[in-house]
């Protein structure tokens, strides 16, 4: 029998003075069995800096093969971006990458890490994927404040990131950088 997942509620305060986007969200995120609460909070922290009118999290979760973990829909269901989250395979970028005008990735790995590991792979146009990598420490100092219900205040200003949370402001700075320089 397979394990269910545990649906957590996430009250967010987004104030995002880098893009001028200021909103009160409320998200129901499922958590698959296997996924570890650095990845959850991953999930959640792309959602904030992606958010965007159209944006919505995979039907499928994170076992979905063929749909983005979160994706961004215009008006006329036109899918405008794929983002990733964690480690995805290079064939996995490049199927995103020539479906989809733009591609971001958000990883709880370190960007030399990934490099590595798709280095030699066919991605298109892998020098415009931005990937945002968050420090281990920053996520570490989330994950007690994880629960069922939480209720964040996430706040980008000048490529940082602030995340209040029960009295404490957990914050990282902000670089995304392309998966490749130049074509790769």
């Amino acid at each position: 029998m397979a394990l269910a997942g545990t649906v957590h509620r996430f009250q967010l305060e987004l104030a995002d003075g880098d893009r001028g986007v200021y909103e009160s969200l409320e998200l129901r995120v499922a958590r698959h069995p296997s996924e570890s609460a650095a990845f959850l909070i991953v999930r959640v922290l792309a959602y904030c800096l992606e958010y965007a009118p159209g944006i919505a999290f995979s039907k499928g979760g994170i076992s979905a093969v063929d749909e983005p973990a979160i994706s961004i829909h215009d008006l006329t269901g036109q899918r405008t971006a794929w983002i990733e989250v964690g480690a995805p395979s290079a064939e996995r970028l490049h199927r995103a990458s020539k479906s989809t005008p733009r591609v971001a990735l958000y990883t709880d790995r370190r960007l030399e890490l990934l490099r590595t590991s798709l280095e030699g792979e066919r991605i298109h146009r892998a020098e415009r994927i931005l990937v945002t990598c968050f420090p281990a420490p920053f996520l570490r100092a989330l994950e007690p404040h994880v629960e069922r219900t939480s209720s964040w205040h996430v706040a980008r200003n000048d490529d940082h990131l602030y995340v209040t949370v029960g009295g404490a402001s957990i914050d990282t700075p902000l670089d995304p950088l392309p998966l490749f320089e130049g074509p790769a």
